[in-house]
Parts: structure tokens; C-alpha cells; sequence
């Protein structure tokens, strides 16, 4: 007679195998692609400055690479320190580390390897002052904007944004090798920029960072004192950016784009602070409308220093 064995049988189980495309996906969303941009668009334009018209293809191009993975370093290391607030913000949530499509660790490895990689890249076929300033900030955005500033103070995106100013002299360097006073007003320039490019996307996810405990300006403040702040900050950016003309001896087309597009981006900020003063909140203050144009103005204001070179 054969003995049953009372032991419930053992089923062995193995997770589902995920596509390699979805991997992909989510390791370059970690990178943010489209804050990327945004620095490429601050980087390419200040080479040609530099060079005076158009600068060396091979230059070029292995400061771009060194600048996207540098920038993909930051944004991933970002996104690791971030993942608990991440998971609570409708903007964020879908993010792959709030989805758990990638694993803390595996990020900061990938994070820490694409600075690795970028400070070699860029010091090994542009130069090591490049490749110094880029390290930088990283360095600043992953300590001084995510770790000490963005939690604590109403200030972290003012001070935190020097970090995102960085390529506008990173892209200096890779031409001349040395630093000059053209890279620093534009460098200004990006810094006045960046409090109302934020803040009016912050006025539109106010309650996601009040939810998650960020001081953003607009969660602390009323709709008229930050849009009052925005406007400042806008008056100060186009100022800035005319001193371009004289430091850079710049030709017709810059200074006319500086005034033309800045015009317009005042206007944009004295209208978001007119609905304020109306009683408009939240969606009702239209403040995404500021916080594209913003990006239109920054890409067309450096398209213009990179094409004015080449009208002498």
C-alpha cells in the first residue's frame, strides 16, 4: 500500500518577466527627458556665442551627451529622494518609482552611474572644467535643492534653481575653455527665470504641495502675493537679459528678441496678477499660460543670442 504524503503540494511561483521596452521606458522617464531639454536649449545656443558662429560638430555634440547624462544623473537621483511625496502628487504619481516599475536601489545605481559616465565624458573629449562645472551641479540640485532646500524653506526653487543655470556657462567652457562675463549674464538670466516658470506651475498643483508638505510660494502664500513676486521676477529677468547686448557686443537681433519676447512675458505676468486680484483661484488664474509661454521665451531668447553671431 503506497503512503500519501498529508503535505499540501508546493507550487513554485516566479514573477512576471517585464518587457525590456517597459524597462526602457521607465529608466529614461527617471531622467526626465523634458527638463533636459529645457537645458540643452541653454546650453547648444551659448556654444555658438562662444565660437562666434558655429562652433566644432565633434564639441558640440560630446557636450550634449555629457550634458544629458549629467542632467539624467540628477533627475534620477531626484526622483529616488523624492519618491515619497512623488506617490502622493496627481502630477507625479505616475512616475516609475512611485509605479514600482524600477526599484530604489536599481535607480541610485543607474543615477550614480550616469554621473559617473558624464564627468568622464565630458573631461575626457570637451575638458575638465566642463566637466568640474557640470559635476557641480549635480551636486547642488541632489544636496542643495532636493536634500536641504525643497523641503524646508519658501526659497527652495530661487536658490535651488542655480542648479539649471549651470549649462549656460558649461556650454562657454566646452568652446573657450575658460570662463568670461557673456555665460554669466545669460546665467542671470535663467536664474530670474526660473522662480516664475515654477511658481505658476506650483499655483496650479498647489494642493498636491501643500498635500506633501513643500513650501512652495504659492502654498504659503496668497494667489496676489506670489503672482506680485512672479512679476518681479519677470521685470528683473528681461532687464538682465539685455545687459547680454553690451557684455557679449551682441548685433540687431538679440537685443530686439530680448525686448519683444520680454514685453510679452511681462504682460503675461501682470495679467495672471490682474485675475488674482479678481478673487480667481486655482484653475481659474489661468497660470499655466505664463508657465508655457515661459518656456517659449527661454528657447526663442537663446535661439536668438546662437543666430545673431551669424548675421555679423
Amino acid at each position: 500500500m503506497t503512503a500519501v504524503d498529508p503535505r499540501p503540494a508546493v507550487t513554485t511561483t516566479t514573477a512576471p518577466a517585464v518587457p525590456v521596452r517597459h524597462l526602457l521606458t521607465a529608466y529614461v522617464a527617471l531622467t526626465k527627458p523634458r527638463i533636459i531639454e529645457l537645458l540643452l536649449i541653454t546650453t547648444v545656443p551659448v556654444m555658438f556665442l562662444a565660437a562666434d558662429g558655429v562652433p566644432g560638430l565633434g564639441v558640440v555634440a560630446a557636450t550634449l551627451v555629457g550634458g544629458i547624462l549629467a542632467a539624467g544623473s540628477a533627475n534620477t537621483i531626484n526622483c529616488v529622494l523624492d519618491r515619497d511625496i512623488d506617490e502622493q502628487m496627481r502630477r507625479t504619481r505616475r512616475r516609475p518609482l512611485p509605479r514600482h516599475a524600477v526599484s530604489p536601489r536599481a535607480a541610485t545605481v543607474f543615477g550614480i552611474v550616469l554621473g559617473v559616465l558624464a564627468t568622464i565624458e565630458l573631461g575626457l573629449l570637451v575638458n575638465w572644467l566642463s566637466a568640474l562645472l557640470a559635476l557641480t551641479a549635480n551636486l547642488f540640485y541632489v544636496f542643495g535643492y532636493t536634500m536641504l532646500l525643497k523641503r524646508r524653506t519658501v526659497q527652495n526653487i530661487v536658490w535651488g534653481g542655480i542648479a539649471g543655470c549651470f549649462p549656460t556657462i558649461i556650454g562657454w567652457t566646452a568652446v573657450t575653455g575658460e570662463l568670461a562675463w557673456p555665460p554669466f549674464v545669460l546665467f542671470a538670466v535663467v536664474f530670474f527665470w526660473t522662480p516664475p516658470h515654477t511658481w505658476a506651475l506650483a499655483m496650479r498643483y498647489r494642493e498636491d504641495y501643500a498635500a506633501v508638505d513643500v513650501p512652495m510660494l504659492p502654498v504659503v502664500a496668497t494667489p496676489v502675493a506670489t503672482a506680485r513676486q512672479i512679476l518681479a521676477y519677470s521685470v528683473v529677468m528681461v532687464v538682465t537679459s539685455m545687459l547680454l547686448w553690451p557684455v557679449a557686443d551682441t548685433g540687431w537681433l538679440y537685443p530686439l528678441a530680448a525686448v519683444v519676447l520680454g514685453a510679452l512675458f511681462v504682460r503675461e505676468a501682470a495679467n495672471l496678477l490682474a485675475r488674482a486680484h479678481t478673487g480667481a483661484d486655482g484653475p481659474a488664474l489661468r497660470p499655466m499660460r505664463l508657465f508655457h509661454y515661459s518656456n517659449i521665451y527661454l528657447a526663442l531668447l537663446f535661439v536668438a543670442a546662437a543666430v545673431d553671431p551669424l548675421l555679423h
